[in-house]
């Protein structure tokens, strides 16, 4: 019987990755390496999942954007995700990381509302509280991962809800310029 911790480990954390000129070379290294890690793990007791690995591939070749790769594991073909979430970030073909910053996008808005109210209008909580809940309910979620999406074009849609989040705690109006944000609410600029 295999221990929970490694299959955990095993599950979660197991990532192989090769570079080859055709999806033919691709497929043909992955399944060696497959192949590889499932007598590794019959070694150890464990049991890798097919149904929870899938496959995905990156390029820039658009033509070939549906490819789907043919990656087995113990016999059982791998299903091909076009969109994996690999330690929270979500990536894509061309590693534009578009969808992985809409969805935080999306979730730093829903932050910002229970900032909003939290803010309120005739008894707001104080600059000091507000500024220690925008920090831990906004900027743990639109700073994670950064140094690996940071270069995206699509960062805009973090930025500008990290803006709306300083606007709440510095309670200012929409014509502040940006470079006074970061000041007045006290919270470092994203370029440091």
């Amino acid at each position: 019987m295999a221990s929970p911790r490694g299959q955990y480990w095993l599950q979660r954390f197991s990532t192989f990755g090769t570079q080859a000129q055709t999806f033919a070379e691709l497929e043909c290294s992955l399944s060696s390496d497959m192949a590889r890690m499932a007598d590794y793990c019959y070694h150890w007791r464990l049991k890798p999942s097919a149904a929870k690995t899938v496959s995905c591939v990156f390029h820039l070749h658009n033509v070939s954007a549906s490819h789907e790769l043919n990656v087995t594991l113990s016999g059982q073909r791998l299903k091909h995700d076009p969109h994996p979430v690999y330690l929270g970030v979500t990536l894509d073909r061309t590693l534009s990381y578009r969808d992985h910053l809409e969805k935080t996008a999306g979730k730093l808005k829903g932050r910002n509302n229970l900032l909003m109210k939290l803010a309120g209008s005739s008894w707001g909580a104080d600059a000091n509280t507000l500024r220690s809940s925008a920090l831990a309910l906004c900027y743990s979620v639109g700073e994670y991962c950064a140094p690996v999406w940071a270069r995206s074009a699509h960062t805009k849609l973090v930025d500008v809800q990290l803006n709306s989040t300083m606007r709440l705690i510095t309670g200012t109006l929409r014509p502040t310029p940006l470079p006074w944000l970061p000041v007045l609410s006290n919270i470092e600029p994203p370029a440091l």
